[in-house]
C-alpha cells in the first residue's frame, strides 16, 4: 500500500507517493546499490529485475522534475565544477540563487516549457599537439541531463553486458585492462584493434532514438532526449545544428553512446568472441589469425549497417606476441609479451612534468616536490603494471629536471646531467624532501 509523504530539501518541498516498502532498512541487490533510492524504490527495482509489461517504461518525466531529483543532480554538477556554457553562467553564479533556479527548472520541466540552450564548443589539447572538440552545455542543461540520467540509467544498465566498461557504475579502465590481461594469458593473442572514426560526432540520430524507444515510452522524456541531440553548437562566430552525434562533454552523451554500441556487444557475445569495450574504444581477442580476421569482418559489417565508420589507419589485426604487431588500449601498449605505456601517454605525462618543473620556477625545491608528487603518485597508480624499465627512466628524467632547477637557482648553466650534480644532489636528497619515486613504489607493490 502506498502512503503520502511530504519531502523537504532545504526549502523545496513536495508531496509524493512513497511505496510503503521503500524504507531505509530494505535490502536491495548489491549491483543496484548505486541507484538513487528516492527515484528507484524497491518496487521499481523489482520491476526492473523481472521486466516491465511490453519491455517499456512509462511515466518517468515526473521523477525528473521532482525537487529531490533536481537537487541531487545539482549537487553532482556542483561537485564536478566545469566551465560556463553559452550563457556564461558559472557554477558559482548558479549556486548564489540555487533554490530560485531549481524551482524554475522544475516548473519549466513540469509545464513542458523547458528548452535547452546551445552548446558551447571548444577545442582541448591532446598529446602530440592534436586537439579534440568538447561540448559545454549550460549549467542548467547539465542539471537536467544529470536528473534524466539518474532516472533512466538503471533501465539501460539492466541490458548492458559485462564486456562494456566505459562510463558505467562500479566499472572502469582498470577492470577493462584486467580482463584484457586475462584473455592474453589464456592465449587469445590475435587481436582486432578497432577505432571508430569520430564516433561521438557521427552517431545516427534516428537509429539512436529507435534504441531509446525500445525501452522508454514516456513521450515527454523522449522529446527531452531528442532536444539534446538537436541542440545548436556554437564555436566562436559559427553556429550550426548537428544532424548526427552527441556532443562530447554532455552529461547524457556517454550513456547514449553506450546504448548505441550495445547491439555490437550482443553480436560479438553471440558469436562467442571475447570483446572488451570502453566507450568507443574496443579490442577483440582471438585464438588464431583466421578467427581475428573473421571477427574484423563481422565488425565491419555491423559498423556499415549502423551508419558508422572504422578508421582505416587505426584499425588493424595482429598477433601481439610478435614485435610490431601489438595493440594500444586505454593508455597501454601490449606488444611482444610486454605491457608498456603508450607513446602518446608517455609524452603527455612528460609534458606535465616539464610544466611543473620549469627552470624559471621561483619556488623552493620542497614546494616544487609537494606540487609534483601527487601527480606522480596518481600516474603511477594507473600505469604501475607497465614494464619496470619505464619507471627507472622516468625517475631519472624527473630528477634531472629538478637538478636543472637547482643549477638555475644558483645561476649556473647546464641541465643537471653531470656527475658533480649527482654527488651534490643525490637521489636521497630528493627522497628526503618527499619526492615520490616510481621505482621504489613498483618494488613495494610487487613485494606485497
Amino acid at each position: 500500500m502506498d502512503t503520502q509523504s511530504t519531502e523537504s530539501v532545504d526549502g523545496m518541498s513536495e508531496t509524493v507517493l512513497v511505496p510503503a516498502m521503500a524504507k531505509q532498512t530494505e535490502t536491495i541487490p548489491a549491483h543496484w546499490a548505486w541507484v538513487d533510492r528516492t527515484i528507484w524504490t524497491e518496487r521499481m527495482l523489482a520491476a526492473l529485475g523481472n521486466g516491465v509489461k511490453g519491455h517499456k517504461w512509462f511515466s518517468l518525466i515526473d521523477k525528473v522534475y521532482r525537487p529531490s531529483t533536481l537537487y541531487a543532480a545539482w549537487q553532482q554538477v556542483k561537485a564536478n565544477k566545469g566551465a560556463a556554457g553559452i550563457d556564461r553562467q558559472s557554477v558559482e553564479a548558479f549556486a548564489a540563487k540555487e533554490w530560485e533556479y531549481l524551482r524554475e527548472l522544475g516548473q519549466d520541466l513540469e509545464q513542458g516549457t523547458y528548452r535547452p540552450q546551445a552548446v558551447r564548443r571548444v577545442d582541448i589539447s591532446k598529446a602530440g599537439g592534436k586537439t579534440r572538440p568538447l561540448g559545454i552545455p549550460t549549467v542548467k542543461d547539465r542539471i537536467v541531463q544529470t536528473a534524466v540520467k539518474r532516472v533512466i540509467e538503471p533501465i539501460f544498465e539492466r541490458e548492458f553486458l559485462p564486456t562494456s566498461y566505459g562510463f558505467r557504475p562500479g566499472r572502469g579502465c582498470k577492470d577493462a585492462l584486467r580482463e584484457v590481461n586475462e584473455h592474453l594469458k589464456a592465449g587469445y593473442t590475435h587481436v582486432v584493434d578497432a577505432d571508430l572514426q569520430g564516433y561521438f560526432d557521427n552517431i545516427p540520430h534516428e537509429l539512436l532514438k529507435t534504441r531509446i524507444e525500445e525501452h522508454i515510452s514516456d513521450g515527454r522524456l523522449l522529446q527531452l532526449l531528442a532536444s539534446w541531440l538537436q541542440q545548436d553548437i556554437v564555436r566562436d562566430l559559427e553556429r550550426w545544428t548537428p544532424t548526427a552525434g552527441t556532443p562530447q562533454g554532455a552529461v547524457i552523451s556517454p550513456l547514449l553512446a553506450n546504448l548505441y554500441l550495445h547491439p555490437l556487444d550482443v553480436k560479438m557475445s553471440e558469436l562467442g568472441l571475447r570483446m572488451v569495450r570502453y566507450a568507443d574504444d574496443f579490442v577483440i581477442l582471438c585464438g588464431s589469425a583466421p578467427q581475428a580476421q573473421a571477427a574484423l569482418q563481422e565488425v565491419q559489417a555491423w559498423v556499415a549497417e549502423n551508419g558508422l565508420t572504422l578508421h582505416p589507419d587505426k584499425t588493424h589485426v595482429g598477433d601481439c606476441l610478435v614485435e610490431g604487431q601489438g595493440f594500444e588500449f586505454l593508455g597501454y601498449r601490449f606488444e611482444a609479451g610486454r605491457r608498456r605505456v603508450r607513446g602518446r601517454s608517455l609524452k603527455g605525462f612528460k609534458d606535465k612534468v616539464r610544466e611543473k618543473t620549469r627552470r624559471t620556477r621561483g619556488d623552493s625545491m620542497r614546494t616544487i616536490i609537494e606540487d609534483l608528487s601527487p601527480m606522480l603518485r596518481g600516474w603511477f597508480e594507473y600505469f604501475k603494471h607497465a614494464h619496470f624499465s619505464t619507471f627507472t627512466n622516468l625517475d631519472g628524467f624527473i630528477r634531472r629536471r629538478l637538478r636543472s632547477i637547482l643549477r638555475k637557482q644558483e645561476k649556473r648553466p647546464g641541465m643537471g646531467r653531470c656527475h658533480a650534480d649527482h654527488q651534490r644532489w643525490p637521489n636521497a636528497y630528493f627522497a628526503n624532501l618527499g619526492l615520490f619515486t616510481m621505482t621504489q613504489a613498483r618494488q613495494a607493490s610487487q613485494s606485497r
